[in-house]
């Protein structure tokens, strides 16, 4: 039976962010930048940027990087409604929609919050493929001349929806969390199709070459030079 009272979806997303920070809230966060300034909870992070994760890490920054000034894209699917209340409680603000798929109306918005917001993207949703980066984000970089900031994520053999298009994963209490981003990555504006394609799998390597990294420190529990401790921002329950 499906969902359809908006009261409930509300009920469900204060319920998530309740179980979201408290859950979250046991693991061990260690992180390698190579550029710490691209962390949009630093002071040092300057400018507005686009950052691109695989979906199935979405629970990374919904629960690390609340109140951040960040514009997150979500699927106008049912399935998306209760992440999207509990998207709002926890201060991110929402474009619903998609990139790729019948999205000009999110691609617009998504115009207008680069104004004053970092923009967040999970390239491979809402239906997959995973792991498969759609050409939505290279478009908006190159159209609004924001940089890309890919961010790749690892858990320590977490638990996963098997079944789901993303397996989408779940860490396990009081386990380790680990995450790299890279540098900006610049798009050069005026792309034809052919030159957005190139960029398109540049950055799917990128993004996908800093995941498998991720997760196999996680695995591994070793020691990284240069690692930091994620520090959570506080988040305010309303």
């Amino acid at each position: 039976m499906k969902i359809r009272s908006p009261l409930l979806f509300k009920i469900g997303g204060l319920l998530s962010v309740a179980a979201v920070r408290h859950w979250m809230g046991t693991l061990d966060y260690k992180i390698v930048h190579e550029d710490p300034s691209v962390d949009p909870g630093s002071r040092e992070c300057t400018g507005q940027k686009i950052y691109v994760l695989w979906h199935e890490y979405l629970l990374i920054p919904f629960s690390l990087r609340a109140h951040c000034n960040i514009a997150l894209l979500l699927s106008r699917h049912q399935d998306a409604e209760i992440l999207s209340y509990g998207a709002q409680y926890m201060g991110f603000d929402l474009v619903r929609g998609s990139t790729n798929r019948g999205g000009v109306t999110a691609l617009r918005e998504l115009f207008r919050k680069s104004r004053d917001l970092h923009l967040a993207i999970t390239p491979d949703g809402p239906r997959g493929p995973r792991r498969q980066l759609a050409v939505g984000p290279i478009y908006l970089a190159s159209k609004l001349q924001m940089p890309i900031v890919a961010m790749g994520f690892g858990y320590d053999r977490p638990w996963r929806f098997r079944r789901a298009w993303d397996q989408f994963a779940v860490p396990k209490p009081y386990s380790r969390v680990r995450a790299m981003t890279n540098r900006e990555i610049w798009i050069p504006s005026n792309l034809d199709r052919d030159g957005l394609e190139a960029h398109r799998q540049k950055v799917e390597a990128t993004l996908n070459q800093l995941t498998d990294s991720a997760e196999a420190w996680a695995e591994s529990g070793e020691r990284r030079l240069n690692e930091l401790t994620i520090e959570r921002n506080p988040v305010p329950l309303r």
